[in-house]
């Protein structure tokens, strides 16, 4: 199940993350992997969102944030044209002012829904952005396939996450969980006592309490996508997935509440006007049975 984006009436419309594809269920052989992660739902807010949702930074903010005076305008690929207040700093967390959401389209097939998102406000940044969130026939894989291409006259500089809200049958964060890696994973961040790194995996000590949180940054990864190759799995219930994408990793976080687990990985892409970045992202569910 997904939702629409929608800037009257959607379930999101923060100004964080992507408004395509966002996955409101995804149930494989009785496991259920995406949902609501959060006690109150309320759509402006930024992180109000449920399923492998993506955000786009430029310099950790928004595309033309830095040169925007207060009172104009700066981007947000994936939601549309927002008005930069007065303030000291950009607020990641904050939402802002749509002045123009762009022109969404949304194209239906027998086992994908591909959205399109088409920005041509002036500004110099404008883009035709494509997400197609496409089920495998006959395999438990989901795939987002993206494209971003420049139709402006000024470079754009991107650095794409995917937050990856895990919420695995509903259970807490917890020992019964094991990421694994394809590399030698190092945290840079504190586990505080509630997670540890061994070898490649990165494992639980302690099921986490309402109020209780990881994150790090993580590294050890190489220049290939080959790395870009990471596991979830739980040891009660046996529901796992393997998440793989074919570009290289730029940045790895992992953030974890007691609801949710969350690895966030990084790619990068510079375009210049009439160029186009292609890439996708898969997901295969399994269980530990499946061997």
């Amino acid at each position: 199940m997904l939702y629409m984006p929608d800037p009257i009436c959607g379930y999101y419309r923060g100004t964080r993350f992507d408004w395509s594809g966002v996955v409101a269920a995804l149930e494989c052989a009785g496991h259920n992997y995406f949902g609501p992660w959060f006690e109150r739902h309320d759509p402006m807010v930024h992180d109000a969102i449920t399923g492998p949702v993506e955000e786009f930074q430029t310099n950790g903010a928004g595309l033309g944030y830095a040169e925007a005076d207060a009172g104009g305008a700066f981007v947000r690929i994936g939601v549309g044209v927002v008005r930069k207040p007065e303030e000291s700093a950009y607020r990641q967390f904050g939402t802002y002012e749509i002045l123009d959401p762009g022109r969404w389209k949304c194209h239906h097939g027998r086992t994908d829904l591909e959205f399109v998102h088409e920005l041509d406000g002036g500004s110099g940044y404008e883009y035709i952005y494509r997400k197609n969130v496409r089920l495998l026939d006959g395999r438990a894989i989901l795939v987002l396939e993206h494209s971003l291409k420049n139709t402006g006259c000024r470079p754009i500089e991107t650095t794409q996450y995917n937050h990856n809200f895990f919420v695995i049958d509903g259970l807490p964060s917890g020992p019964d969980f094991v990421v694994e890696f394809p590399f030698e994973v190092q945290a840079l961040g504190d586990l505080k006592g509630l997670a540890e790194i061994r070898g490649r995996q990165l494992v639980y000590l302690q099921e986490l309490r309402k109020g209780q949180s990881i994150l790090t940054p993580l590294a050890g990864f190489g220049e290939t996508a080959a790395d870009y190759d990471i596991t979830i799995s739980n040891r009660r219930t046996g529901a796992g997935v393997r998440i793989k994408s074919d570009q290289p990793i730029s940045k790895l976080v992992f953030w974890s509440i007691r609801t949710t687990l969350c690895p966030e990985p990084y790619v990068t892409f510079q375009l210049d006007p009439d160029r186009e970045a292609c890439w996708a992202i898969a997901y295969q569910f399994y269980t530990l049975t499946d061997g």
